[in-house]
């Protein structure tokens, strides 16, 4: 019997293939970093060609890594950075373009021509989406208007068109298929009928030629070749999702939040889509093979973690990621300083592409310590803005926040988070909730995992962090916040 199930885990920075066994532990890992391109202020691709490299290597490292062969898996499954877009030729299998990342801004001229006519919420009511950068649609769109040749080649059916997850199916199994979650983030799908919508394609000019076909989050969409050669691919889940999945929030009102290179809460809203009128999104949180697709609100964050590389790689205030915590604990307090990490503008729940970073209340008391301190609670400012927007559409308070991904090692983010929030925050056993969620939806639809019961089951708490700040401070430290976001928004304006 097969012991084991692997997923990859394709993110924004870094791609990794992690085996788990039947209790959700992790077996095996291996990591990989790939470039970050950024021809111009605001944009940000990626090569597509060293994502799939990489793909293999850590597939490779992985295995080597527990002494184990494909033989020992399974199934395996795919989570993904979600709107990031590609387009490559069907023949070659080369891309005609660099990907564009989910974070990449160049599609502004673009929403703003959409807006004219019917506003930022034109789309809401189908998608469940506002316009933005954000979402892969326009970024397809700007390809097509922008690569020569590109939109009559994509029309003939000679292109293809892919978020990553279809980007690595594609090259494992040859077919080309997306699922209901990350469709729901091209901006392309209607959230009710899990199909790609003609009126919506019509009007950003997207041949359905080069679409993908859309299938559930879980089922067996093919065998794989090459490096998991007879492996069965069974799960494919947006990044965000496989968290929410992962963190069994299986429950209507259960919620989760990832610190990752952005920070993402979901909260499972069941069978029905749940409208937002706080800033928030309506998503796809899963669908289980031939069950009815569950629903999710979402609030979308672009910069958490980036924020720490950026402090390392731009600006040379550490060295390595985990250096921010010392650092950031070597001053009681943030000395006044606010930093609001506008990179992309700021999305929910303000959705201001306009809005660019700041650090604001410098003196000349204020160090790289203060700035550091700064940048960890701007993570937590911005996570508190969501729960409020969350808490208005779905009228569900919440009680705890279960939190995963890298940044949860961090304990004085864990905890100011605790505090700005004012409700206990939740880190499970396995914080590795991402790939744990696409490797749960590749194992129940082989049959590895019997039940979402088992999942539920597998749930541990590993620590749980309680407020401790007095409530009029924690009042303060937001109204100061309010007044840093208040001076980024509409920089472009």
């Amino acid at each position: 019997m097969t012991r084991y199930v692997g997923a990859i885990d394709q993110g924004t920075t870094s791609t990794r293939f992690i085996v788990f066994d039947a209790a959700g532990q992790t077996i095996a890992v291996d990591q990989v970093e790939h470039a970050q391109i950024m021809p111009h202020p605001g944009w940000v691709e990626h090569d597509a060609g060293e994502i799939w490299a990489n793909t293999q290597q850590v597939i490779a490292g992985a295995l080597a890594k527990g002494g184990l062969t494909v033989a020992d898996l399974a199934a395996v499954g795919i989570t993904n950075q979600r709107e990031t877009t590609l387009l490559w030729d069907k023949a070659s299998g080369e891309p005609v373009h660099n990907a564009l990342v989910w974070m990449d801004t160049r599609t502004s001229d673009l929403v703003a021509r959409l807006e004219k006519d019917g506003g930022q919420d034109r789309l809401r009511g189908k998608t469940g989406l506002p316009l933005a950068t954000y979402f892969s649609g326009l970024k397809l769109a700007w390809l097509l208007e922008n690569v020569p040749g590109a939109r009559a080649r994509a029309v003939a059916g000679e292109l293809l068109f892919g978020t990553i997850d279809t980007w690595l199916t594609w090259q494992l199994t040859g077919l080309h298929l997306t699922d209901v979650t990350n469709a729901s983030r091209t901006q392309l799908m209607d959230l009710q009928t899990l199909d790609w919508d003609a009126d919506i394609l019509a009007l950003m000019g997207v041949p359905r030629a080069c679409l993908p076909t859309i299938r559930s989050s879980s089922e067996v969409y093919g065998t794989c070749t090459g490096v998991l050669e007879g492996v069965p691919l069974a799960g494919l889940l947006g990044d965000q999702q496989a968290a929410l999945f992962g963190q069994a929030c299986l429950a209507p009102g259960e919620a989760k939040n990832t610190y990752g290179t952005g920070c993402f809460m979901l909260m499972n809203t069941g069978e029905t889509p749940s409208p937002s009128t706080s800033g928030l999104l309506t998503t796809l949180a899963y669908k289980l093979g031939d069950a009815p697709a569950v629903y999710a609100l979402e609030g979308s964050i672009p910069i958490a973690g980036a924020l720490v590389q950026w402090l390392r790689d731009n600006l040379g205030f550490i060295s390595n990621a985990a250096e921010i915590e010392p650092l950031a604990a070597s001053v009681p307090d943030n000395g006044d300083v606010y930093c609001v990490p506008a990179f992309s503008g700021l999305y929910a729940p303000h959705w201001d592409d306009s809005a660019r970073g700041i650090i604001a209340g410098l003196t000349r008391f204020a160090t790289k310590a203060h700035i550091a301190r700064a940048a960890l609670e701007a993570v937590a400012f911005q996570v508190r803005e969501v729960v409020e927007a969350m808490a208005r559409d779905s009228g569900v308070t919440l009680t705890e926040l279960r939190v995963d991904g890298g940044m949860v090692v961090n304990e004085l983010l864990m905890q100011f988070q605790a505090d700005i929030l004012g409700v206990p925050v939740v880190r499970p056993k396995v914080i590795e909730t991402t790939a744990l969620g696409a490797a749960y939806a590749a194992g129940l639809a082989v049959g590895y995992w019997q039940s979402t019961a088992q999942i539920t089951a597998n749930w541990g708490v590993d620590k749980r962090w309680q407020p401790a700040m007095e409530a009029g401070r924690r009042a303060e430290f937001f109204i100061k916040w309010n007044k840093a976001v208040a001076r980024a928004q509409g920089w472009l304006d």
